[in-house]
């Protein structure tokens, strides 16, 4: 059966206790909509609480939630199981909590979300097997460090790692850990990127965090600087720690919110556009609402990079995505990331990584 999660925005005076009466209500009744409430997370201080229910599908889960208390939900969508304890640490009510005649849980479902991503500087033949081995190596560190600030690793691959946290200071204080211990060893040709934002699990989206998640992907992906958090995460770590700001000499990028707004138009733009080999600078200006200078500007001051030079590497790192895979030979690979011609993408190739698509090829 269907398993979804739901958010509630909970009025003015709604507490703990009232969300643990109407959690109680839906156990009462549940049967006669064929539902199974699992559990729910509550937080008084952001007033929202989230159902974790079985349900043949949403319109029983809305009956159910109508019927036993009146409260109807914001927002519904279908989850995983695996997943929803990957982010959140549990999918049935607390074992301490089952022998009350009320499970009060006053326990929140927001998070800091993680990312860290490893790329690549070169790829040249020499140097690619003592990079691979360098990454196994360091990701040991990262998982350690998650686990040791109470982090849940989310998903892990080769190259990147999403990593939950109930405590947005536990998550700034593993992001320096795993920035420091990458700096303390010599790493050839491998850069180390973070992105840390925060947020509630259920939004208008389809998937958890969804939201969350690609703003993270997107400040390990292309903000300048190596550890890169957003507005939001700076204010809630001074808030936990009596307004004592982030120390500078950590490396942390803030993003105010006008830039993550920037950088979020640019890279949904760009992930709707990039593989057409007609796409041009005019494009971006017209469709971010810039001109030519502001644009150049901007792009400057929070990627590094200009317009042209974010569009190629972009465009080159999706290459380098299928030639990993080798699903594809190099003449396919090339035209179906944008570049005019083979023989363009391999001089473009070779100049950013130190070897041709066909020597990676090779020695992949």
């Amino acid at each position: 059966m269907p398993l979804f999660l739901d958010l509630h925005d909970l009025p003015e005076g709604i507490t703990a206790q009232h969300v643990a009466e109407m959690h109680q209500a839906d156990l009462d009744i549940e049967h006669k909509y064929n539902c199974r409430g699992l559990t729910y997370w509550c937080d008084e201080k952001i007033k929202t609480a989230f159902c974790l229910i079985e349900a043949p599908n949403k319109q029983a889960l809305i009956d159910l939630h109508q019927n036993a208390h009146g409260a109807i939900p914001t927002s519904i969508i279908e989850v995983n199981d695996t997943i929803v304890e990957s982010f959140l640490g549990r999918i049935e009510d607390p074992e301490k909590s089952k022998n009350i005649s009320l499970n009060i849980i006053n326990n929140q479902a927001f998070r800091a979300l993680m990312v860290v991503k490893l790329k690549h500087k070169t790829l040249r033949a020499k140097d690619i097997n003592t990079v691979k081995a360098a990454i196994r190596g360091y990701s040991v560190s990262i998982s350690n460090l998650a686990s040791q600030y109470n982090g849940r690793i989310v998903e892990q691959t080769v190259s990147r790692f999403l990593i939950s946290f109930v405590s947005v200071t536990d998550a700034i204080q593993c992001g320096i850990k795993i920035q420091e211990s990458y700096h303390s060893v010599i790493i050839p040709d491998l850069e180390c990127k973070i992105g840390i934002s925060a947020g509630i699990p259920v939004s208008e989206k389809d998937s958890i965090f969804e939201d969350t998640i690609k703003t993270s992907d997107y400040l390990s992906d292309i903000a300048k600087g190596d550890f890169s958090i957003t507005a939001k995460v700076n204010d809630l770590f001074e808030g936990e720690n009596q307004n004592k700001p982030i120390h500078e000499k950590n490396g942390i990028t803030v993003l105010n919110s006008q830039n993550e707004e920037f950088l979020m138009q640019l890279m949904e733009y760009t992930e709707t556009i990039w593989s057409h080999t007609s796409l041009t600078v005019n494009d971006f200006q017209k469709n971010l609402g810039y001109s030519k200078s502001k644009l150049y500007r901007t792009m400057m001051n929070l990627i590094g990079k200009s317009p042209n030079t974010f569009l190629k590497e972009y465009r080159l790192n999706e290459a380098l995505k299928l030639l990993e895979e080798q699903n594809c030979n190099i003449s396919e690979v090339a035209y179906q990331t944008g570049f005019s011609s083979p023989a363009y993408f391999s001089k473009c190739f070779h100049k950013k990584y130190g070897i041709l698509p066909s020597t990676f090829v090779y020695h992949n």
